[in-house]
């Protein structure tokens, strides 16, 4: 095994842009070095987009680096614009504050936080006290305005209106890098490739005011093969908190990946040697699905821990291979009368095996429902007791990879 992370992180295919090449892959091979990769708690957990971005971090600590985690407390006072048709929604301070305290507890997962080998900071505690003429004088003079609006990010929101507010966001993005690195000897940035304009302003920044080497790499997103963006499931985003995601829909998800994605994610979500990922992506027809399963298994036991993942996959294997139903399955609860009181399309939306009303209707429609193993064909139908299996349940099934448990009280 090569000793060098970059080697690793070009074979797994993490890296979509970088700097200065041949200088970050002989510091990387040389030195160990403070890095860090910027999160903006925009919500109450992380999503799998951010877990790409962990999974980055956490080969480049395993290879002795040291991560920082960079926490946006005062850059989502702000919201960047990178990729977005609209301004994004204003939070609170107290909601941010919320946000920031659940997603470290997130963090503590994936990053080993111990005796230094990484830290978690948060930018609100230089952002939220900077005197705006001192930070124009200091920082706004090292920006081009005629540069900046050539940036990707700016780009797509000129013809709707780029606030000002939001014009901001760049050069408090490149002070975070400026400040890490006075601060900590931070060198270099990691992030997503949509933040690409972003790192770029940090490491100029850095160069021109402390006339030090800083670098920036950042990336691949996470995309199917059509190149839309992974993680969007019926109910939204693919949260990494199990509350929001239960285990076994995380686990579900990569299980029913498209064949042509199962290589890039077990690269990129995973730890399996790349041996090993090319013989499972190399697999074809049924035989992919052993492909899946490894997938599926491997990446919730890095987010959800082993017995989360063992539990997922018993449970898709006993509903799916045997037509059956286990104790792990999805369930939610309903007092009798409410249940009574619903058409099939409230339950599957209810269930989140449908996004709405109209999408419930077309699944029915096409024969893609049955409960307890017997095909809904009509749209207002309702159930009662004498529908229940002996354990007062009924297992709703969508397709071939979808179904939830409902135990009516």
């Amino acid at each position: 095994m090569s000793q060098n992370v970059y080697d690793v992180l070009v074979e797994r295919g993490y890296i979509k842009q970088l700097t200065h090449e041949k200088e970050i892959k002989e510091l990387l091979e040389n030195e160990k070095i403070t890095f860090y990769i910027g999160f903006d708690p925009t919500a109450d957990s992380l999503h799998v987009g951010h877990f790409i971005a962990m999974m980055f971090m956490r080969y480049m600590q395993q290879y002795g680096h040291r991560p920082i985690a960079l926490i946006g407390g005062g850059t989502a006072m702000i919201g960047d614009p990178s990729g977005k048709n609209d301004m994004r929604k204003m939070m609170t301070k107290e909601t941010i504050q919320h946000n920031v305290d659940s997603i470290k507890k997130q963090m503590e997962k994936f990053i080993d936080f111990s005796d230094g080998k990484a830290l978690i900071v948060n930018n609100a505690d230089w952002l939220m006290d900077l005197n705006y003429v001192d930070f124009l004088r200091e920082v706004g003079v090292h920006f081009s305005v005629n540069r900046m609006l050539t940036a990707e990010c700016f780009k797509q929101r000129m013809e709707k209106g780029l606030t000002f507010l939001e014009f901001n966001y760049m050069l408090m993005q490149g002070y975070d890098f400026y400040v890490l690195n006075k601060k900590y000897g931070c060198k270099m940035e990691l992030g997503g490739d949509d933040q690409w304009s972003n790192m770029i302003a940090g490491v100029e920044l850095v160069r021109r005011k402390e006339q030090k080497e800083a670098y920036a790499m950042t990336c691949t997103l996470l995309t199917n093969s059509q190149g839309q963006k992974m993680g969007k499931t019926v109910g939204g985003a693919l949260w990494l908190d199990p509350e929001k995601t239960s285990p076994y829909d995380f686990y579900q998800y990569w299980r029913n990946v498209d064949d042509a994605d199962v290589e890039k994610c077990l690269s990129l979500l995973t730890f399996v040697p790349m041996d090993e990922v090319r013989r499972l992506g190399a697999l074809e027809g049924a035989e992919i699905n052993k492909a899946k399963e490894v997938l599926a298994y491997e990446v919730t036991k890095i987010v959800h821990g082993e017995e989360e993942a063992a539990k997922a996959q018993e449970a898709a294997r006993a509903v799916f291979a045997s037509g059956g139903k286990s104790e792990n399955m999805p369930t939610s609860e309903i007092d009798a009368a409410e249940f009574e009181s619903k058409d099939i399309l409230a339950l599957l939306v209810d269930t989140n095996l449908a996004k709405n009303r109209s999408e419930a209707r077309r699944l029915v429609i096409q024969g893609g429902v049955s409960a307890n193993d017997v095909k809904v064909t009509e749209i207002d139908k309702k159930f009662t007791a004498d529908d229940l299996d002996d354990e007062n349940a009924l297992v709703l099934k969508k397709g071939k990879k979808g179904f939830r448990q409902i135990k009516v009280k």
